[in-house]
């Protein structure tokens, strides 16, 4: 089923609910803060879910999408949700990595699904369910998963990393979970605004950055200015992206209401994760055909990096109720997970044409 036609089949199934209700509210209008500058996430994912919405509540509410910084400070757009400055919000779980580093077991980590694993464990393996609990006891909102984060490209980078040696002294802007991690492994980590990144990696302040997946670091022309593009992104092999509602908003709407937002969410994680697989592949497409090379990592060092993540996530559960809670049960279904290969084709593989 195309996009096109789910998204047809949704709308006709919620337009016969809304038929039948007799509990709509007035017509309202959101405003909804993001992070985001621009971009896909901005573009289309945030305003994928503001049309969905409108056409589920068949245009009762409206979502008007603004860029960062317009309503609220970028990395604090759960406080602006929790306190009513905006109605709805598009973020990533991770910018409140300072408060509670539970944060990244959802958002992305080094010890992430894909995406796919992702979807698999908030749908069918009860990953949701923590999820929503864990958003409004620790942070007062209701959350939703809202887009996929694509495998991210491991560097942007202006010296070769292959190895572990490589890695070590890297001065590397990256953020969240990863900079303990990379520190660990021996690199100089430094957080920045992302609108210093490019300039920073041109001058020769910082030697490498991580920027998402091929589709996101695409417009960046960080590609441009960095020799090397170094992949795997085994410190980001998937994450997730919300959306959040302010919950007195949120307890004020009818059933059929929330239901609505809710499918709106899930149909917008689905079209989120289909149109950004896709243009990753024109993306790296292009990379490949451009002027970096393109370095893979030596596989000693991807164990490397699992087994620090490891230790780390130990540390972490010891001191986090919620972190360990949130471990157990996606450790639980990366177990499950395992199976696939058996049975499954690797995405893009081929069969042996002489099996």
């Amino acid at each position: 089923m195309n996009n096109m036609l789910l998204k047809a089949t949704v709308v006709g199934v919620m337009g016969v609910l809304v038929g039948t209700s007799s509990a709509w509210a007035a017509d309202v209008t959101w405003k909804m803060a993001t992070p985001w500058g621009g971009g896909p996430w901005l573009e289309r994912d945030a305003q994928n879910f503001a049309d969905n919405v409108e056409q589920l509540t068949n245009g009762r509410i409206k979502i008007e999408v603004y860029p960062g910084g317009t309503l609220s400070n970028p990395l604090k757009i759960t406080d602006a949700v929790k306190h009513g400055v905006v109605e709805v919000s598009h973020n990533w779980l991770a910018y409140d990595w300072g408060r509670d580093k539970t944060t990244a077991l959802f958002a992305g980590y080094p010890g992430s699904p894909t995406p796919e694993g992702y979807l698999l464990w908030l749908y069918s393996g009860g990953g949701l369910e923590l999820w929503q609990d864990y958003r409004e006891e620790k942070f007062g909102v209701i959350s939703f998963p809202c887009a996929t984060i694509s495998t991210e490209i491991f560097l942007l980078s202006n010296k070769k990393v292959k190895t572990l040696e490589d890695f070590k002294g890297l001065k590397l802007r990256t953020s969240g979970a990863w900079s303990e991690i990379a520190s660990q492994l021996g690199a100089s980590t430094v957080v920045m605004p992302g609108a210093e990144v490019y300039t920073s990696l041109d001058r020769g302040v910082i030697d490498a950055t991580e920027w998402g997946s091929p589709e996101i670091n695409r417009p960046t022309g960080l590609s441009d200015i960095a020799k090397y593009v170094v992949v795997p992104g085994v410190h980001q092999p998937g994450g997730v992206l919300e959306c959040q509602v302010n919950k007195k908003v949120w307890e004020g709407l009818s059933e059929k209401d929330q239901q609505a937002i809710e499918t709106a969410a899930m149909l917008t994680t689905y079209e989120s994760w289909n149109d950004s697989a896709s243009a990753d592949l024109e993306a790296f497409k292009e990379i490949k055909e451009g002027n970096n090379e393109v370095v893979n990592l030596d596989p000693q060092f991807i164990n490397k990096v699992k087994e620090v993540t490891r230790t780390w996530e130990e540390e972490q559960a010891k001191k986090d109720e919620w972190f360990a809670k949130v471990l157990e049960s996606l450790r639980a279904f990366k177990t499950k997970l395992q199976v696939w290969p058996e049975y499954r084709m690797p995405i893009g593989g081929t069969q042996d044409e002489n099996s």
